[in-house]
Formats: structure tokens, sequence, C-alpha cells
């Protein structure tokens, strides 16, 4: 498996896939800072953009380094058309589509951008019919119906990838290697926010990279404002999920406790997050090779869809095997 990160620099040198951006919904920028991410950007375009964190961090790096040479993105559609103009302009994107169908025989590859989750077969449908590879924003999905399907869509060789961007964090890097440092883990606590089926999926990403598959069972209890899930892993951990409304400035910190030491991390590198987690999906397009395998997300899709079934039967302990048994 690869890492996800950067492609190396001797990668092949065949022309630029061709991607689609698809979709655009409220509270999710995807569409700029992806679409920036592989094509570059013009700054003065960019500056109008309606979420004022991603001209920062993009221009926090040097503007000719914004760019993924082995992909294009040449078309987009969004559910409101202005928005797709304004992606277009921002990040040089030559075609805007009036429906999202008109991309198929234009393009090698396509991005669904939205992160609702309980839509995402609908939008994905057309293009995974069409024997298009497709990367789905997380959550890929909130239903067993719709995770059933995408099983299947799967298992019949639709070439499919979701993830949360903090699947690809450089403190993971540094993280990682030293948890032996730590004995025996016992808990981890790491911070999201919104809510969990938009969000809490940002947070299990990474917790499944340090602890690794195997969440036994999930607890989620609700309060006004914030929601907390209480998980166990068969390796004996215990991990908390605090889901902050609106707690940004905490979003994306995590402690580890360990039976020799803890240790803290705050996932600070959006760009390079996303610039991972885009060039993971093109190297997929391009190889056929996974750089996580699919029965993680299947995983991580079950645990959420625990979680809101616990919130929804007053925080009842939900077993994970009682939803992989119907998948």
């Amino acid at each position: 498996m690869t890492s996800g990160t950067d492609l190396p620099s001797n990668a092949p040198t065949d022309p630029p896939l061709r991607l689609a951006m698809l979709g655009m919904i409220e509270g999710n920028g995807h569409p700029y800072s992806w679409s920036a991410i592989i094509n570059g950007y013009d700054p003065v375009a960019m500056a109008s953009c309606p979420y004022p964190v991603i001209p920062v961090y993009l221009g926090n790096q040097p503007l000719e380094s914004v760019r993924i040479p082995t992909a294009n993105v040449t078309h987009i559609w969004t559910d409101n058309p202005e928005d797709a103009d304004d992606v277009a302009r921002a990040s040089f994107i030559p075609n805007v589509m009036q429906t999202p169908t008109e991309v198929i025989g234009h393009v090698e590859a396509v991005v669904i951008t939205t992160d609702d989750g309980f839509d995402h077969v609908r939008r994905a449908r057309p293009f995974i019919e069409a024997g298009l590879p497709v990367f789905v924003d997380k959550p890929l999905a909130t239903s067993l119906e719709d995770l059933r399907t995408f099983i299947e869509w799967e298992k019949a060789g639709a070439r499919i990838l979701s993830s949360a961007s903090l699947r690809f964090a450089p403190e993971l890097d540094e993280c990682l290697p030293n948890l032996p440092e730590l004995g025996s883990l016992r808990w981890i606590s790491g911070i999201t926010v919104k809510t969990w089926e938009r969000y809490g999926i940002h947070m299990l990403e990474p917790l499944m990279r340090i602890v690794g598959p195997g969440f036994l069972s999930i607890r989620l209890e609700s309060q006004p404002g914030m929601e907390v899930a209480h998980l166990i892993h068969r390796s004996g951990t215990q991990l908390t999920v605090p889901v902050i409304y609106d707690g940004g400035p905490s979003f994306g910190m995590i402690q580890i406790c360990g039976t020799t030491a803890q240790t803290g991390l705050k996932f600070k590198n959006t760009y390079t997050n996303f610039r991972r987690q885009m060039n993971s999906f093109i190297e997929f397009v391009r190889s056929n090779v996974r750089s996580y395998p699919f029965t993680e997300t299947i995983e991580l899709m079950a645990v959420l869809i625990a979680g809101l079934r616990s919130r929804a039967e007053h925080s009842r302990r939900v077993e994970i095997s009682e939803i992989t048994s119907s998948l």
C-alpha cells in the first residue's frame, strides 16, 4: 500500500488525468480548495472565495508550488450554477457544465465534493454506472441501505475511494512511529465539530490510523450544541470523540494516553492534508492501487451509522457487529 503522500519524482509522465469536480453545498468549500491544489489558482479571483480560510492556507504556499501536474480539473458543476463560475475563474477550470452527467465521456474520473453522506448514492450512481472512478467526500454513507449499495458497486468492480483529509495529516507521520514509547494505549480523545453525521468521520479516520481496525462498540450521548461518542476498540483502548458544534478552535486536537507516557497533537496543515488526499485518488486512478483498503472505509461508516443508531435510541451502547452483520 502507498502512504497517500505526494507522488514520487519519477512518477509516470502520461498526460494529466482529466477530472470533474461535482457538487457544492453550504458549509463546504472543497471545490475551491481541491481544484486550486490540482490546477493552481488566480490569487485575485480566489480572494473572493466565500471561505476565507482557503485563500489563507493557499497563500501560505509558494504560488508556483500549488499544482499537481499529474491531473487537471477540466470540468465543474455545482448545485448553484453561480458557484461553478466562481470556482472556475479562481482555479482555471475551462468547462462549466449545466448538469453533472454532461462530464461523462470527457473526463477520466470524477470527484463528488459534497459532505452530505445521505445523498452520495444518488450523486455517484451515474458515474459508477458509466464505469468512471469516483472519489466521494466524507462520509461515504450515513445509512445501511446506502452503504450496502456502495459495497455492492465496489464488489462488482467499481473504483470508489472516500476519505477524510485528516487521514493524511503530516502530524500522524511524526506520531505513529513513536506510539510504542507510550506503552499499552488506554485512552484516546479527539475533538471534532459540526455534527456526528457530518464531521464524526473527520476524527474517526485518524483514530483508526492510531489504533487500527477493530472498533467494537459505540455510545453517542447528545446535549444541545454538543455530542460525545464513547468507543471501545478490540485492543482494549477506549476512545472519546467530543463533537462540539461550534468548537472550531478545538477542532483536530488529539490526546493519547498509554501505560508509560502520553502525548498530544493538533492537526494544523490543511493544505498538505488536502494535497495528499487528492494525490491518493489520482494515484488510485492511474495505478488502481489503494493507499488504504476499502474494508477500512466500510468499518468507519459502520461506526458512524452505529453512532446514529445509538443517538436515536437514547444513547444505547451499540455493537458495531449490529451494523456489519446487516451488510
